[in-house]
């Protein structure tokens, strides 16, 4: 008898397991726009950029219908353990704190960080003395929120904003000397923009992190194990490389 009980329970699990690998048909994912050109909207309105795409290509390829969600930055984490969405698919960097919080996908990019400020100013943030007391623009939150405070949170003014967008426009509106952020978002948003020429690039890219992932809640195994499989199959059939050169012209790919 109680070897039929204990055979009928792990029945059970195996069928409960069964069932919930299934119910993945349906999928939110969790986007922080503007962010170009990973992610931000086209004139009609519409999500696009080389995180939608690839996004996209995967939930395709995993014959999954996703949705996407749009949310701020500094509550896309809280958003995900309060079942607003079920994955978070929008740059973020792969740390050891975040992986308390969430499940990580593979790593499927890493690109380099780098600081702009406006031509001439003599700014260098390998040269400390250069920095003291500028106004240095992040975005909070982000990897480079933490990089920033750490090296130089003890003199320089900090300035922590909600979007990459706002972080912009503020350095083109002369209310900040410099920002770092991801270094192709600084190329699209900051050299590109129609006044690109009066900006540059200071300092050495560098890289930050293990690589950017996709997060999950930590319960959520099979859906992780879904994203991977997918993302290792567009990475092979040569869907990754052909999203990747649409938007960029060197190799982001891990």
């Amino acid at each position: 008898m109680k070897k039929w009980l204990v055979a009928a329970a792990v029945a059970a699990a195996v069928g409960a397991t069964a069932v919930q690998a299934k119910e993945w048909t349906d999928v939110r994912i969790a986007v922080d726009v503007p962010y170009e050109p990973f992610e931000y909207k086209a004139p009609d309105g519409t999500l696009t950029g080389f995180e939608v795409d690839l996004g996209n290509a995967v939930c395709e390829n995993a014959k999954l219908k996703c949705t996407w969600v749009v949310q701020a930055w500094d509550g896309i984490i809280p958003g995900l353990q309060a079942r607003k969405y079920d994955v978070i698919f929008s740059s973020m960097s792969i740390t050891p704190e975040r992986a308390k919080q969430v499940a990580f996908s593979e790593p499927y990019y890493n690109t380099p960080s780098g600081y702009f400020a406006p031509k001439g100013t003599g700014i260098n943030p390998d040269d400390a003395a250069s920095m003291k007391g500028k106004r240095i623009g992040v975005q909070r939150g982000t990897i480079q929120d933490g990089h920033v405070t750490d090296t130089f949170g003890k003199t320089a003014e900090i300035k922590r904003y909600t979007t990459g967008d706002d972080l912009v426009l503020d350095l083109q509106g002369g209310r900040l000397d410099v920002v770092l952020i991801d270094f192709p978002v600084g190329e699209s948003s900051i050299l590109g923009a129609s006044d690109g020429d009066k900006y540059e690039a200071v300092g050495e890219t560098f890289q930050l992190g293990g690589g950017v992932g996709a997060a999950f809640r930590k319960r959520d195994k099979d859906l992780l194990a879904i994203f991977n499989k997918s993302l290792s199959e567009v990475k092979a059939n040569g869907t990754y490389e052909t999203i990747m050169d649409k938007y960029f012209s060197y190799n982001i790919k891990m």
